[in-house]
């Protein structure tokens, strides 16, 4: 078993809730620790072909080390951190896990696009996904990809609102599956995930956009039902890529508190 941190407390996120960290880029790539990536991490992280991807993947990485170490105890780089079908390969499939935890670690669920990454920590099975705002010609190319019905939600919207709409929808979607285990392997087209249609939704799962700034646009996935209570950590540059990260982020107080609503108990969605 891993050595825990000293004299750090450990974080704890209570049952049906969510914890959710915003996690910005660093101010220069000197400051990510590549030393905390796994092998597997850091291989991924050369793959990409711009500096700016790969800068932004190993920064996610390092941030989401540096939050799950506050839930674990574990120092960063000593997270064992691999896929539900895990079969010790160095392969990794599904959902992510925290492995060899004392006591067990939460689920969580890491997103990032365009400068901005999200972690969010459940006690139950979780997906995040975070996106830049996206362009009309975007939407174009992917409404034939969705589910009928939500081609024709879209599609009534006028379109100087469609593109937000399909945002919010699209993260739905990818946070869904992010939860499930599958990622986009499952068809766009088989699970309704729109505003209107609530009987129409996946059951047992309670999915929803997230409260974000005017460039992205992020949501959730919650197994389970029923109104969850949401509290949300902007964590500031100086912050995450300091010595003493860990510490720093144990301490923070959420920045925002929130409720993702389950539409089922409701009869309606937010919008």
């Amino acid at each position: 078993r891993p050595p825990l941190i000293p004299a750090v407390r450990r974080l704890a996120v209570a049952r049906g809730e969510l914890d959710v960290w915003l996690l910005p880029p660093p101010d220069s790539p000197r400051d990510v620790p590549y030393d905390e990536l796994d092998t597997h991490e850091r291989g991924r992280a050369d793959s990409y072909r711009r500096p700016d991807d790969r800068q932004m993947y190993a920064a996610a990485h390092v941030g989401l080390r540096r939050v799950l170490a506050g839930y674990t105890g574990i120092e960063p780089s000593r997270l064992h951190l691999a896929g539900e079908r895990h079969k010790g390969n160095g392969e990794r499939h599904g959902r992510p896990a925290v492995l060899g935890v004392p006591g067990g670690a939460p689920q969580f669920s890491l997103s990032h696009s365009h400068g901005l990454a999200i972690v969010v920590v459940a006690e139950a099975r979780v997906g995040a996904d975070v996106q830049r705002l996206p362009s009309a010609e975007t939407v174009e190319v992917c409404l034939p990809a969705l589910h009928p019905s939500e081609r024709e939600e879209l599609g009534k919207l006028p379109e100087h609102e469609r593109t937000m709409a399909f945002g919010r929808l699209w993260t739905r979607k990818e946070a869904y599956l992010k939860g499930l285990g599958t990622g986009l392997t499952r068809g766009a087209d088989l699970d309704y995930l729109g505003e209107a249609g609530l009987a129409e939704r996946p059951t047992g799962w309670v999915v929803g956009n997230l409260p974000l700034c005017s460039t992205h646009i992020a949501a959730v996935a919650l197994a389970g039902a029923g109104d969850r209570p949401v509290a949300v950590r902007a964590v500031p540059t100086a912050y995450l890529y300091a010595p003493d990260a860990v510490a720093r982020l144990v301490r923070m107080e959420p920045g925002l508190r929130s409720m993702l609503r389950d539409p089922a108990e409701h009869g309606d969605l937010e919008r």
